[in-house]
């Protein structure tokens, strides 16, 4: 049962599955409802999706999963914006829609295996499955998938891992699939094209509060709702030319939730945004476990970063202390932060805190790690 997005990835993973013999059906998973904005494209994508089985001749079924990916995934994306974080939805989304709920239905409709358009790949070694990095780096999805485990490993084929995205877009074309020209989807998928900030109003309104400068405290504008914000994010904080200060670009740098104020800073390497350490929990392992209580690897605390060399340490309740070789910039609470060794995806887990001036590892987090 392949997933099929409506989009040319998942139209070539279903063209390749085709060609090497297997029964192919394809599942449509609609997991957001229209909610009149007009920018839902779910039903664009449903029509692309029926026409990509058409064209290859493979059943077509969809489901609605937006009731379990509203209290799976939404609900826990608002609550960690309303405490000040910020989430990844996709990861979340992976975990408990595209890889639980879809391969439960699959199994319903007499699937052996599941199947999507991810660029990753997966293989078995020393009696265990592994989530491998995909051959095209540029387009490698293991950061969002590295919270599958064996089940769901065991489970999948990820039919364009191997392929680079030209090569894709070349075989959509000679295969005359409908979606060989469709641009690819960004951003979250419950978002669409909208205004990010608009978009979050509607679910957590407005609370307008200082902007301040992380040097001196000084009040230096308003900003809507310190949850609209991000660490290292320099657009929406309309702060101009400031009376004594560089003319420079602000960057966010901290955020107050209880105070509601947001901390600012000139620089997009600046101190503020510096840290070499950070503790994570809600860790998850491809392997059911980790390599050992402490051990060296690499990581990514954002999408598409390059590796960072760091050592690892397991608590005694499963959180993790990681500590990087060089100092790294707006690591920020709620991401993920992903192990990898070479090309294998070890796992990852959520990033709590970190040792950055306003990251908050003076506090309880560190401590609890140290215990």
């Amino acid at each position: 049962m392949l997933g099929v997005s409506g989009g040319v990835d998942s139209a070539v993973a279903a063209l390749l599955l085709q060609r090497a013999g297997h029964d192919v059906s394809g599942l449509f998973m609609q997991n957001w409802n229209d909610d009149g904005s007009g920018d839902c494209r779910a039903e664009d994508d449903r029509r692309d999706a029926v026409a990509v089985c058409g064209r290859l001749g493979i059943a077509f079924h969809a489901r609605n999963f937006a009731d379990r990916y509203w209290h799976g995934v939404f609900e826990h994306f608002l609550a960690e914006y309303r405490a000040g974080r910020t989430p990844n939805p996709d990861v979340l989304c992976n975990r408990e829609i595209k890889f639980r709920t879809f391969l439960d239905e699959a199994r319903v409709l007499g699937a052996e295996r599941i199947a999507t358009g991810h660029y990753a790949r997966v293989d078995r070694s020393h009696g265990r499955w592994r989530l491998l990095r995909a051959a095209d780096a540029g387009k490698d999805q293991s950061y969002f998938l590295h919270a599958l485990g064996q089940e769901a490993l065991a489970a999948t084929l990820f039919p364009i891992g191997d392929l680079p995205k030209a090569e894709v877009r070349a075989l959509a074309q000679a295969a005359d699939l409908p979606v060989h020209a469709k641009k690819d989807s960004t951003g979250i998928c419950f978002i669409g094209e909208r205004d990010f900030r608009e978009f979050l109003a509607r679910y957590l309104p407005a609370q307008p509060g200082d902007i301040r400068s992380a040097d001196d405290g000084s009040v230096l504008g308003r900003h809507g709702g310190v949850f609209y914000y991000t660490l290292g994010q320099r657009e929406g904080l309309n702060l101009g030319g400031v009376r004594g200060r560089a003319a420079a670009p602000w960057y966010v740098v901290g955020k107050d939730v209880a105070g509601n104020i947001l901390y600012v800073d000139q620089g997009h390497d600046g101190p503020w945004l510096q840290s070499r350490r950070l503790v994570a929990s809600q860790a998850t392992w491809t392997a059911a476990a980790p390599p050992a209580v402490e051990f060296d690897c690499t990581a990514k605390t954002r999408y598409r970063q390059d590796d960072q060399a760091c050592s690892v340490r397991v608590g005694d309740d499963g959180g993790l202390d990681v500590r990087f070789d060089a100092p790294q910039r707006a690591v920020t609470p709620g991401q993920s932060v992903v192990f990898y060794r070479n090309e294998e995806c070890l796992g990852g887990a959520v990033i709590d805190a970190t040792d950055a001036r306003f990251g908050g590892l003076a506090g309880g987090a560190a401590a609890r790690v140290a215990a």
